[in-house]
């Protein structure tokens, strides 16, 4: 990963995000390797989330690889999905809440203050940090209007023009409602990505990731792509099963086209330009990238971020 952290550096990239995951690679071990690895490039979460971690020790982790990597860390928090906490024994209760708490407490120990919210008790950092960037990972309206009110930018997944249109309004709104300007937000595109020189291999390479995000698509999302939720329900059933070549056999060319940027360059950057057009100010390359992720970096750094 830091050969490919390095590579997406040198192609032109601005920032790379690492997810946080129980059953994937730690997300702060990891930062912290890439912050000795790179030298311009912003570090982030993408994201953590306040179940897993206590806002404390995530403060003291995010100022800890800011330090390392010189004033390069984001820190990316959002309300992590249910599925994923009831196989960890955790209970998900009230996301909205537990997100706004958390980042406020976590602005708060980062400038060093005695934080009294969010359950703490006069608890607070030994050591200050320059300024870091709280990004909210968003999907629901409220959460949305959330991250429009309090965040510096918001992360969405999602890919497709439509998914903006109903989510740029509503973080609008809420930044508007606590007085801020809209321009304040960063609105952040987390697309699957998949480029190639050939299409068919990008659009192949993007369909597993694709048949995962349709699987936990809610109702209204698939409604809104022209998806039937029977379809859904195959792909679902075929992934339970860990039957991936079913899954992806059943993946249709509207659903690649809705919950995936892929096909060759000239396609991706279409696709681009349409997303910033609906008032999206940053594009972050998700899985898979390409069938090949080091030819699809310094593609997407010569023929997309180039242009």
């Amino acid at each position: 990963i830091g050969y490919m952290a390095k590579l997406a550096e040198d192609a032109g990239f601005q920032n790379i995000w690492i997810t946080d995951h129980y059953n994937n690679r730690d997300v702060w071990t990891t930062l912290a390797v890439l912050s000795m690895m790179t030298n311009k490039i912003n570090l982030g979460t993408g994201v953590t989330n306040p179940y897993t971690r206590n806002a404390a020790v995530t403060a003291s982790s995010i100022a800890s690889i800011n330090e390392l990597s010189g004033g390069r860390a984001i820190l990316g928090i959002g309300p992590g999905d249910k599925a994923t906490f009831e196989k960890m024994g955790i209970d998900w209760d009230k996301p909205l809440t537990r997100v706004k708490e958390s980042v406020l407490a976590i602005r708060a120990f980062l400038a060093k203050e005695q934080v009294n919210q969010a359950g703490f008790k006069g608890a607070q950092m030994a050591f200050s940090t320059s300024k870091i960037p709280i990004y909210i990972g968003a999907q629901g309206p409220k959460m949305l209007e959330l991250a429009g009110a309090i965040a510096d930018g918001v992360l969405i997944n999602a890919s497709h023009p439509d998914d903006f249109k109903f989510a740029v309004p509503m973080i609008r709104q809420g930044a508007e409602k606590a007085g801020r300007k809209p321009e304040d937000v960063e609105v952040c595109a987390y697309a699957s990505f998949s480029a190639d020189k050939d299409p068919v291999k990008a659009i192949n390479a993007s369909k597993i990731v694709v048949a995962f995000i349709v699987a936990g698509s809610p109702e209204n999302v698939l409604e809104r792509h022209g998806i039937g939720m029977d379809e859904a329900k195959t792909i679902s059933e075929a992934i339970a099963k860990y039957d991936f070549k079913s899954a992806m056999a059943t993946v249709t060319a509207r659903m690649t086209e809705a919950f995936s940027v892929s096909g060759a360059p000239v396609d991706c950057r279409a696709r681009v330009d349409e997303l910033l057009q609906t008032g999206v100010t940053q594009i972050v390359v998700g899985s898979p990238i390409g069938p090949n992720k080091e030819s699809a970096i310094k593609l997407i750094g010569k023929q997309i971020i180039g242009k």
